[in-house]
């Protein structure tokens, strides 16, 4: 039997974002085709109509109406690298920073990802599962309908099957699209660290005996490395994402975050789906990412919250011919938050990106990050009806009121992710500023 249909009526402006099923770059970041006085059309949870809401109310009998009242309503925000499957967080490594210690530093003295790992192995599927409920519908509050989740703070092989088995019963019952991304190469466990010999053994482990227990299983889409000086090298990385990509996983990258090394090169070279951080990222990386399909993924929360003056050069990037897409890289150490449009507001504010180019990098260019450019990211018809709906007026206004939670509904194929019916006595628009003097 199909599913009632679903009209959105009353929308200040919908920003469609449609175009190509596949990442934009250059001058095509440019525009976002945004319609006033338009209704859209659900059907069995696709785009069925964009058009005037007199043609379209006509079009159906006896539909379920959601009135926008006077709303923007957007593609459903795509966030193509989070870490959202952890325990505890790591508050007290906040203060260790604005003390002067680095990233390694903390490392070395027992925190970072290490803490993360400690604390994971030491919960149930249930405790994990339970708190990552908690988690994603946060992230859906915001607007997000599509989250990619990586697992890497297992520990052990055992608990990194644990994390994609976790991450795997969020995507099945929670109304949200997820994908599952294999991240066994998050960091290299101390008693392996001694000698190349005992690294280059840990690499094989990870090739040899994890990865075909995570693909026979079914667990993952993608396979991602933390490439980066002190953790795994470039030769280790095309090692392992070699070994992935022949067992048939798309392929992602944490690449150039900190210092250059080649990362962002290995990606477009291995055709990987995204190149993620790339704040220090070189020429030569900008380059091999334009000739290339391999989305670039930035995070400006990261290094905002980590207190760093280098943010990736989206600038450069753009203009070079890359695509570029915004993600909130939300996990417990670095990038606490699950508020994406935060990540638009940085994505003009730090990075000199264009609205438009914000939007397009938190919708289509992000669906491109996970292979899904022709099911979600756009508001056109046969797309599937992943949507968000914003208390504002103007698109404008959603990287401008930064920080503030301006959602008031999310559909992800039309079945609602951040219920709109609760919040529908709220005012939608957020509290007048009044100057001072």
């Amino acid at each position: 039997m199909a599913d009632r249909p679903l009209l959105f009526v009353n929308a200040a402006q919908v920003v469609t974002c449609a175009g190509p099923a596949r990442a934009r770059r250059g001058k095509e970041m440019r525009d976002v085709g945004i319609l006033r006085n338009a209704a859209i059309a659900v059907s069995n949870g696709r785009i069925a109509m964009i058009g005037a809401a007199r043609d379209i109310e006509h079009a159906y009998s006896d539909p379920e109406v959601i009135d926008c009242r006077g709303g923007v309503l957007t593609p459903g925000l795509v966030d193509s690298h989070t870490h959202a499957v952890f325990g505890k967080p790591r508050f007290e490594e906040h203060e260790q920073r604005a003390e002067g210690l680095d990233y390694m530093e903390i490392a070395d003295r027992g925190g970072g990802i290490h803490a993360s790992m400690r604390d994971f192995a030491e919960r149930s599927e249930e405790d994990l599962y339970d708190i990552g409920v908690t988690r994603v519908r946060e992230l859906a509050s915001y607007g997000t309908t599509t989250l990619e989740i990586k697992s890497g703070y297992g520990a052990s092989f055992d608990g990194e099957l644990k994390a994609l088995r976790v991450i795997g019963k969020l995507a099945e019952r929670q109304p949200m699209r997820i994908v599952p991304t294999w991240l066994g190469a998050h960091e290299i466990s101390p008693e392996h660290r001694g000698s190349d010999d005992r690294r280059s053994a840990y690499v094989d482990s990870l090739i040899d005996e994890l990865l075909p227990n995570v693909v026979k299983q079914g667990i993952a889409r993608f396979a991602d490395v933390f490439c980066e000086p002190g953790v795994f090298t470039i030769d280790e990385a095309r090692r392992i994402l070699t070994a992935a990509r022949n067992a048939g996983l798309g392929l992602k990258l944490h690449a150039d975050e900190f210092k250059q090394s080649g990362g962002a090169e290995l990606a477009a070279l291995l055709n990987a789906a995204s190149a993620d951080h790339l704040a220090a990222i070189s020429e030569t990386g900008i380059g091999a990412l334009a000739r290339s399909n391999t989305v670039a993924t930035l995070l400006p929360g990261t290094m905002l919250f980590l207190g760093k003056a280098q943010q990736a050069p989206a600038r450069a990037l753009i203009d070079g011919g890359a695509a570029v897409a915004l993600a909130t890289d939300f996990n417990p150490g670095t990038s606490p938050s699950v508020n994406f449009p935060l990540m638009l507001t940085l994505g003009v504010s730090q990075l000199r990106m264009s609205l438009a180019e914000v939007l397009l990098g938190s919708t289509v260019n992000g669906a491109a990050a996970l292979g899904l450019a022709d099911e979600t990211g756009q508001i056109a018809p046969g797309f599937a009806a992943d949507l968000a709906l914003f208390a504002i007026e103007d698109v404008r206004e959603l990287p401008y009121w930064y920080g503030a939670r301006l959602c008031v509904g999310s559909w992800k194929a039309g079945a609602p992710c951040h219920p709109y019916e609760s919040v529908t006595k709220l005012n939608p628009r957020p509290p007048e500023v009044v100057p001072a003097g």
